[in-house]
């Protein structure tokens, strides 16, 4: 075997040295790689570097003669088995793909990720999308379990990388769709809130911050009344400036405009929750209608869902009407 000189692609930028080693070498243990930094035999356009050294496109990796894999060890073509039936129903969510994004529909009730007590999960199906790519396609964003809505996963590593650089800043912009119980006043607003999260044994969740608490994130959002029935209930659009646990349920609940179905962050009032209504759905009736986000090619990618079956149902009985979602757009 002889020392190999291995050039960084514009897909693997921002990845750490180690990892990217444990990617072409995913039989070598952490220890070696590091060994071989230690030593210099590994070494980035000729200097030594470290473990934790993020890669940049052009750059030369220089790899030493690497061990041999042995019998049974994993090897990065291989792929896990996946059940069929799972990956058609993964298929069934897909509104947009190309070769370095999807943008799911996802399900109410689905969580993005596991948990406690949590044995099926979106990040855990992910195996049923990859059509053929070596790589296992990685969430850069999370919807809670109840909202449903557009979702975006990247396809490859050095695009997940990117895309999570634009959902931590302001590069992404996302439309949510709500029934609230109430009608804001003002029916166009902002909400500038701060926020607390608070562990228990049902979750994380939100609260607004008191005067004395500390680590306190502050929270932006932007909404918009489209449709009201009476006082009593609203259709609203809401804009998340920042992005926060359940920042659209309790900035719903803190003006009084709970989100229909959202019991942790309605008030009990003589044995009812104010989030309920009879005769309508107990599901939350939240939804993320649509998103746009850079591309990492290029442009701005722009993705919208349908409403879910129990918010469809809701607005035929409320008697708003919403546009079908517009096909997905890229532009520049």
């Amino acid at each position: 075997m002889s020392v190999d000189h291995r050039t960084i692609t514009d897909d693997e930028a921002d990845v750490r040295l180690d990892r990217w080693f444990r990617r072409h070498f995913p039989w070598v243990t952490q220890g070696v790689i590091q060994k071989m930094c230690r030593t210099g035999q590994i070494r980035v356009d000729g200097q030594r570097a470290e473990t934790n050294t993020r890669l940049q496109p052009g750059q030369s990796v220089r790899v030493p003669p690497m061990p041999a894999p042995n019998p049974g060890d994993k090897l990065i073509q291989d792929a896990p088995r996946f059940d069929p039936l799972l990956e058609r129903e993964m298929a069934k969510m897909v509104l947009y793909r190309d070769d370095h994004v999807i943008v799911l529909d996802k399900p109410a009730g689905l969580p993005s990720q596991g948990g406690p007590g949590i044995s099926r999960h979106l990040d855990g199906m992910l195996d049923g999308l990859r059509f053929g790519s070596e790589h296992r396609p990685r969430l850069v964003h999370r919807l809670d379990r109840d909202t449903s809505g557009v979702l975006v996963v990247a396809r490859t590593p050095g695009v997940a990388a990117k895309l999570a650089g634009s959902f931590r800043g302001r590069d992404v912009e996302k439309r949510y769709w709500a029934v609230v119980c109430g009608r804001p006043v003002p029916v166009v607003g902002r909400i500038d809130l701060q926020l607390v999260r608070i562990d228990g044994f049902r979750g994380e969740r939100a609260a607004v911050a008191g005067q004395y608490d500390k680590e306190t994130a502050r929270a932006i959002t932007d909404y918009r009344t489209l449709d009201h029935a009476a006082r009593k209930l609203a259709w609203l659009e809401m804009s998340p400036l920042t992005g926060r646990t359940h920042q659209l349920r309790v900035s719903c609940g803190h003006i009084g405009a709970p989100i229909l179905g959202d019991t942790p962050y309605g008030q009990e009032i003589e044995g009812h929750n104010t989030a309920l209504v009879d005769g309508l759905g107990e599901e939350l009736h939240l939804h993320a209608r649509q998103i746009a986000f850079p591309h990492p090619d290029g442009g701005t990618l722009r993705v919208e869902a349908a409403l879910p079956s129990h918010m469809a149902a809701t607005f035929k009985t409320l008697g708003f009407t919403a546009a079908d979602p517009e096909p997905p757009l890229r532009r520049g």
